[in-house]
């Protein structure tokens, strides 16, 4: 597996082991991960599981919202 090699600033490399220990991973799986998240441009895996499927509370409503609202125009005719 090829190895790539970059520079960042001290403090986006301390963000950088920061995050990759909340995530309990390696820094270089980190990384591993972000690219190809950004670069196949996919949903992260089980997102839809643990994320938006993850509701515990009582159903959702969606309410009517009404009529729009009449306001002013910004630029008047002229």
């Amino acid at each position: 597996m090829p190895q790539l090699h970059f520079y960042v600033p001290d403090e986006v490399a301390e963000r950088i082991r920061r995050e990759a220990e909340a995530a309990q991973l390696p820094v270089s799986r980190y990384l591993a991960s972000l690219v190809k998240r950004e670069l196949l441009n996919e949903w992260p895996e089980r997102f839809f599981e643990e994320v938006v499927g993850a509701w515990q509370g009582a159903p959702l409503e969606r309410i009517d919202p009404g009529a729009a609202e009449q306001r002013d125009p910004l630029f008047p005719p002229a």
